[in-house]
């Protein structure tokens, strides 16, 4: 009888835990496609709260890695991969460890 008890206490529990995570997935859904405007007596001309009479746009602000100096936004691939043999990869790979100021002498290597 008891354990009826525990199995029917841990399905009620299961089933408030699944609506209570529903409830959060729409909630967070109808966050995500809110669109805030501004309040009704908000003329736009007013201080932000950083004190000074910038505010601003509506537009959304690239991240600065997609950004140039000037401050323009790219329009070019950030990462461009080319496939390179393993022989080119292992050259490499040796050139930079070689190159490194803690690299064992020949001897070292040869001997263990």
């Amino acid at each position: 009888m008891l354990h009826l008890l525990y199995i029917l206490a841990f399905s009620v529990l299961a089933i408030l835990a699944v609506g209570n995570l529903i409830r959060s997935l729409l909630t967070l859904g109808l966050e995500s496609t809110r669109s805030y405007s501004a309040p009704s007596g908000f003329s736009g001309m007013g201080q932000n709260a950083y004190g000074n009479g910038s505010v601003l746009s509506r537009r959304p602000v690239p991240h600065p890695e997609f950004l140039d100096d000037t401050g323009n936004v790219i329009n070019e691939p950030l990462l461009i991969m080319r496939s390179i043999t393993v022989e080119d990869a292992r050259e490499q790979l040796d050139a930079l460890y070689n190159s490194s100021p803690n690299t064992p002498t020949n001897d070292r290597r040869e001997e263990s």
